[in-house]
């Protein structure tokens, strides 16, 4: 490495550390707008936060760093691997910011921080027309921000599914989504046609708070989250975030009459977290400790929440704990019926609460809606209405409100492109159960209640690479394969036939 480039990286490493404190007072912040902050406080509070994250935007698009990162680009072959891709992210990012100013990054800001406040508002009310103006606003600021960039992609929405997922676009996405519906509707239809009887009732008893966030920090520990490096709280819709690198945080919504939704919420989050609080030390030490895609967070996600957690060997590992501490609301619920019931197969109108078979229409529904509405296709106004129909033609079923239809997901507050991850982390996921299960005895791990095997095989095959790889190169990395449902639709295929009896 020469004089030169050694002191433009070391400059950039120091404008870097700076950024990363401010980034981390804006995540606390966040935090505590999204859990902790009361209503008539949240405009306040949500003008603190724009401040300071657009102080952030000011110097990472200072004239001087962008000259410093540019140069740096150009003369990369100098640098070692993971300052290369520290780089070629930078860079990346600064064809998409280098056109815009403060002032207009500051707009946009307000813009979401509006729309979130608004959404909450509308989802209390259930009536989607005190959320119209928000949205559209959000669509305007989307296609703003996109019109800006110097390395735009031609199509609106392919640049947000990009950010979500770098080279996961609608050309290869129509395809899956394709593929995948087929095959979901093909189970579920058969699943339907089931006289297999499922005993529900114990489902809907009422379980005191207190006894479910006993329940929940029990869980969280037994899958390996480490409460030294994280903190569990509530919130309208449950998140993970990742404050800083020994900081990731977990939240859940309580149910009184609905305690398996906090059950899988905290394992779903839970997962987040373990995937954040196992990033390697030299990822940090390189600033490149947030290139995880939201497709590979939610596939860890979601691999601890139905993988696993919906998993006859963890329900087994879990059922002497959980009828300890309800044992008032269990006693008379058997380890089988609990196992059945938790993996009941019934179109549903939230997609947080659906179960595994019917959760993926419900991806597909906002999939086509995102790419309607982006495309110009689908009116603002038109939402709810085309919501409704989806739902009542892929699932069956038909919200009464908008706050249990359009209003249910918290996305939309800040942008499109995220859902479709839910979907391809069903599919990674999929993949890669083959691969641990082929490298070491994963049911029997469970049914132990051996984590610490399982997270170390996560750790090294799948959490290790996540941030210098793109998706399809991490997944060949673990998998030796390119995407496809297929896997997905054949591990529900193989578990939900033994459960109905077909």
């Amino acid at each position: 490495m020469t004089e030169t480039t050694q002191k433009h990286l070391k400059k950039l490493y120091k404008t870097l550390k700076l950024l990363k404190k401010y980034e981390h007072a804006v995540a606390l912040m966040n935090f505590d707008f999204e859990t902790a902050a009361p209503p008539c406080a949240r405009d306040d509070e949500n003008d603190t936060i724009n401040f300071f994250a657009n102080e952030s935007f000011r110097i990472s698009n200072s004239k001087a760093t962008k000259e410093t990162i540019v140069y740096l680009y150009e003369h990369k072959d100098e640098l070692e691997e993971l300052d290369k891709a520290l780089i070629d992210g930078l860079y990346d990012e600064y064809l998409k910011t280098k056109n815009v100013t403060p002032s207009v990054q500051l707009k946009w800001l307000k813009v979401y921080g509006r729309a979130y406040t608004d959404w909450l508002a509308a989802k209390k009310a259930g009536k989607f027309r005190y959320f119209k103006k928000s949205l559209a606003a959000v669509v305007a600021a989307a296609r703003e921000e996109i019109n800006l960039r110097e390395n735009a992609l031609p199509d609106f929405y392919d640049n947000l599914l990009n950010d979500c997922e770098k080279g996961m676009l609608k050309a290869e996405l129509d395809g899956f989504f394709g593929e995948l519906k087929v095959g979901l509707i093909d189970l579920i239809a058969k699943i339907k046609s089931s006289k297999q009887v499922i005993r529900r009732d114990f489902l809907s008893r009422k379980v005191p708070v207190y006894k479910q966030a006993e329940f929940s920090d029990y869980v969280l520990k037994l899958n390996g989250y480490d409460f030294d490096k994280g903190y569990l709280t509530t919130t309208e819709h449950p998140f993970t975030m990742d404050i800083s690198r020994y900081d990731a945080r977990v939240t859940t919504h309580y149910y009184e009459d609905m305690f398996l939704s906090n059950i899988y919420s905290v394992v779903h989050e839970g997962g987040h977290a373990i995937f954040m609080q196992n990033e390697r030390a030299e990822d940090y030490e390189h600033f490149i400790n947030d290139r995880i895609t939201n497709g590979m967070h939610e596939s860890v996600s979601r691999f601890y929440e139905n993988v696993i957690g919906r998993s006859e060997e963890y329900i087994g590992l879990i059922y002497p704990q959980l009828k300890r501490v309800f044992s008032e609301e269990l006693k008379d619920v058997s380890e089988r019926e609990l196992y059945e019931a938790v993996n009941i197969v019934e179109p549903s109108l939230i997609r947080t609460e659906a179960d595994e078979v019917t959760y993926g229409l419900h991806i597909v529904i906002r999939y086509e809606m995102e790419k309607a509405l982006c495309s110009g296709k689908l009116k603002v106004e038109d939402v709810p209405a085309e919501w409704n129909r989806l739902y009542k033609e892929y699932l069956g079923v038909t919200p009464k409100t908008d706050a249990e239809g359009v209003l249910q997901d918290v996305h939309w507050t800040s942008g499109f492109g995220y859902f479709p991850s839910y979907a391809l982390g069903n599919a990674y996921n999929a993949m890669y159960l083959k691969k641990i299960s082929e490298d070491m005895d994963f049911k029997g791990a469970i049914r132990r209640g051996d984590f610490a095997a399982i997270n170390e095989w996560m750790k090294e095959r799948v959490f290790k690479k996540a941030n210098v790889l793109t998706p399809k190169e991490w997944l060949k990395d673990i998998t030796g394969e390119s995407l496809s449902a297929k896997p997905f639709i054949d591990y529900l295929t193989e578990k939900y036939s033994k459960i109905y009896c077909f």
